[in-house]
């Protein structure tokens, strides 16, 4: 039941934030020497006014095949953790966070890889007249018959080092948000209370690893025009620090948190709402519990 629900809230999560992620990679990877926009209002504007609006969704193939199974992976392994953990505590909503965090990287690196290359194809072009990739998947098939398995997975070690912490956040502080709020399910405020848990879950992983993401999204669109800029993660770090200085691990800030609000209060209200009807109906469960054997006699339950 986890994971469907968890397939649920990453197709809606996906609908809601595209836009603001394909801003967020344009900002963190243009050219600090002949930049193309000035911040993330221009850069939205500048996409819609030359690529038009469908420019803010290029690349969406890829999370929607992608983001969906890896939501599903989240949800349902740290469930499955938290389980084998048999206490529901903050660290082991942390533990539990990172686990699934680390798993899904598998998926989620050759998805991101196609998304931010997809994103960055015909940047600035209404038409692109020139095309190095049909779709999501043709970038995948390219990249493998030109550097193997190695290419596919270009910014592993950098999306492992984003995702194991930043899940671990993102769980952790969804669970403390909560069990401060309150959710009970003849709560009239309830929804509104998920989606402020969610959405500042979002932001606050985000926060935990932004500057690794800043590297990831470098190394992944490096090569885009045929030239390779960095030799790995420690020569990416030192260039960009060199041209940009510490503002250049900042980059697309902005936009991401923006996205990480309501991307993020959709995720955790769908998947929290799925669980509790479910379960209510099936197990009868009427908290919001992930199941009977994490529930401890705590003054406030978690809503997972």
């Amino acid at each position: 039941m986890d994971y469907v629900a968890g397939c649920l809230g990453g197709a809606v999560g996906v609908l809601v934030g595209h836009p603001f992620d394909t801003v967020k990679v344009r900002l963190q990877v243009q050219n600090v020497d002949k930049p193309l926009y000035r911040g993330t209002y221009h850069c939205f504007q500048s996409i819609v006014r030359q690529e038009s609006i469908l420019g803010l969704y290029k690349g969406i193939g890829s999370p929607m095949m992608g983001l969906t199974f890896i939501n599903a992976i989240v949800f349902g392994v740290q469930g499955t953790v938290m389980r084998q953990l048999g206490r529901d505590s903050p660290l082991n909503q942390f533990l539990a966070g990172s686990a699934a965090g680390t798993i899904q990287c598998v998926i989620c690196c050759p998805m991101e890889l196609a998304k931010t290359r997809m994103q960055m194809q015909g940047t600035g072009e209404y038409k692109s007249t020139r095309k190095h990739y049909k779709n999501s998947l043709d970038c995948l098939v390219r990249i493998y018959r030109k550097e193997g398995v190695w290419g596919i997975n270009r910014g592993m070690l950098t999306t492992l080092a984003r995702e194991a912490p930043a899940f671990g956040f993102y769980f952790l502080t969804y669970d403390c948000l909560t069990r401060s709020l309150g959710c009970e399910p003849d709560d009239p405020y309830m929804i509104p209370k998920l989606l402020l848990a969610g959405g500042m879950s979002g932001i606050a992983s985000w926060l935990s690893t932004y500057p690794v993401d800043v590297i990831k999204s470098r190394l992944q669109a490096d090569g885009v025009g045929g030239v390779l800029q960095y030799n790995g993660i420690l020569d990416c770090v030192q260039q960009s620090y060199r041209k940009e200085g510490w503002r250049v691990f900042t980059r697309g800030l902005t936009s991401t948190l923006l996205r990480a609000f309501p991307v993020n209060a959709a995720t955790f209200s769908t998947v929290t709402l799925f669980l509790m009807y479910m379960r209510g109906e099936g197990e009868g469960v009427k908290d919001c519990e992930p199941a009977p054997a994490m529930q401890q006699p705590q003054p406030q339950q978690s809503s997972l």
